[in-house]
């Protein structure tokens, strides 16, 4: 009797063992195809709608209004993936890549208000998709040519064949890296433009011929790290180590904090987390701060993208539609700016058009929207819930949502006042509001943070550079990757 009852518990245990083995295999085979799915939309997002003629990657689409640098930086990153992947051919991509380089080498630069696209080596933060000058009054952005040149120096190390195609593509990255004025950029403070400025090494955010500098710098934990790793490369203009120690990481230890749990740096939209790791590989190398946490600065990035989670989990301020797959806050479109007479959950509330959305320890700026990319640009860090959650956001919300380029930059479930109407999506009454547009700078770190987890490739290319070996050197990072890197 008792080897009867174990006989059938045995052959219980195993069918049991055998169908979860069995639903494992069919969610990494649902898993895999999705995350096929989406690379090639969000990829398509870059390749169809970026302008040929000038290399003009629009801010936003459809709508289109104007290019955004940004997002161009992000669209020569998805032509190498592109390649790679086999979605275009490499000889195809490194044509168009080459034709992109050649504008932005030969686009006007001077300190005029119009028909120039930059100046100093730097870019206009927006440009008009005509001809590719300066749009309107848009500054002169660091932080914006910086997400450009990740994508240049992505080009010049990806393409790397002997060819004429791509010979070219080496000599006009490195020649569009040379031009910039990094130490122009780190401005001096003796002059008349110095009244309010209270710090004396950092990068300036940006600068506009109408005003001269902005009135801010890169101090702080911020997306700005990539900043100063091509400014501290650079083999023609660099800043010297101060602009980061007494600089960008001056003010580091103000930023530490615990939120949810999770104990790092502090910025709230998940952008600040994202941007520079899309070109840099941070696991496992250190500089003296981080270093001083037990961490590196990819540890600190999966804490925050834990404790965006985490809040969404809790749901404190009771928005409709949060949860363990429902979260996610970065900068983004939403549904109107108007505080109005409608309430969610009981509570009178307040929402906003675009806007930085962000949670941790400081501040919170959320209005119930919820942003796929601050999921999608953070797989890496946590692949075990950031999939799961754009695949629960597709599998919800469909085609009102996941559209051909992937997904819409924004929804918000609270939002369900139809009479309020909104210019910058549609509104239903029962499931909320859907953003119009896809954001280039959205699109960007989905296509590529979704591709160094799948096979590392933009950090594997990016670990042979030599400006960002150099810059990440220079500031006195260690350890990893980086301590097998040639010095030069």
């Amino acid at each position: 009797m008792f080897r009867a009852r174990f006989a059938v518990l045995s052959l219980l245990l195993v069918s049991a063992n055998a169908a979860a083995a069995t639903d494992q295999r069919r969610a990494a085979v649902a898993e895999a195809a999705f995350t096929e799915d989406l690379s090639q939309r969000t990829f398509r997002y870059f390749w169809d709608t970026t302008d040929t003629r000038h290399c003009l990657a629009p801010d936003r689409w459809p709508s289109n209004p104007f290019s955004s640098i940004a997002a161009t930086g992000f669209a020569l990153t998805a032509y190498g993936i592109g390649a790679e992947r086999g979605y275009v051919t490499r000889k195809v991509a490194a044509a168009r890549t080459r034709d992109c380089l050649r504008f932005y080498w030969s686009a006007p630069q001077g300190p005029g208000p119009a028909g120039v696209t930059g100046y100093k080596g730097f870019f206009y933060h927006f440009l008009k998709n005509d001809d590719g000058t300066r749009y309107r009054t848009t500054e002169l952005s660091t932080v914006d040519t910086s997400l450009l040149l990740g994508g240049v120096l992505f080009a010049q190390s990806y393409f790397d064949r002997a060819n004429p195609v791509e010979r070219e593509i080496r000599a006009l990255a490195e020649k569009i890296y040379r031009r910039v004025d990094w130490s122009w950029a780190q401005r001096n403070r003796t002059g008349t433009q110095a009244a309010n400025l209270t710090d004396s090494h950092g990068i300036t955010m940006g600068w506009k011929p109408e005003r001269g500098w902005e009135s801010h710098d890169w101090i702080g934990y911020n997306e700005g790290m990539l900043v100063y790793v091509l400014a501290l490369g650079s083999p023609t203009h660099p800043v010297g180590k101060d602009a980061w120690d007494q600089g960008w990481a001056a003010r580091l230890d103000r930023d530490w904090g615990t939120y949810f749990g999770q104990e790092y740096l502090q910025f709230e939209p998940l952008f600040g987390h994202q941007y520079s790791h899309v070109w840099v590989d941070f696991r496992g190398i250190r500089e003296p701060f981080i270093a001083s946490k037990g961490i590196d600065y990819f540890e600190n990035s999966r804490r925050a993208t834990l404790a965006q989670r985490a809040y969404g989990i809790a749901n404190p301020n009771r928005w409709t539609g949060y949860g363990a797959d429902f979260w996610g806050w970065t900068a983004s479109d939403g549904p109107i700016a108007a505080r109005l007479c409608y309430s969610v959950g009981g509570t009178p509330r307040t929402f906003y058009t675009y806007t930085a959305r962000g949670v941790g320890a400081t501040r919170v700026v959320d209005d119930g929207t919820i942003v796929p990319t601050a999921a999608g640009g953070a797989i890496p860090f946590a692949p075990e819930v950031t999939i799961s959650a754009l695949m629960a956001m597709r599998a919800k919300y469909g085609d009102r949502l996941y559209t051909r380029y992937g997904f819409r930059d924004a929804f918000n479930p609270s939002f369900t006042f139809v009479e309020a109407g909104s210019r910058s999506g549609t509104v239903d009454p029962q499931l909320g509001w859907f953003a119009n547009d896809h954001l280039g700078i959205d699109q960007g770190p989905i296509v590529t943070m979704l591709e160094n987890q799948r096979s590392g490739l933009v950090w594997r290319v990016m670990r042979r550079n030599p400006h960002i070996v150099r810059g990440l050197k220079r500031i006195g990072f260690t350890g990893g990757w980086l301590d097998k890197a040639p010095s030069n």
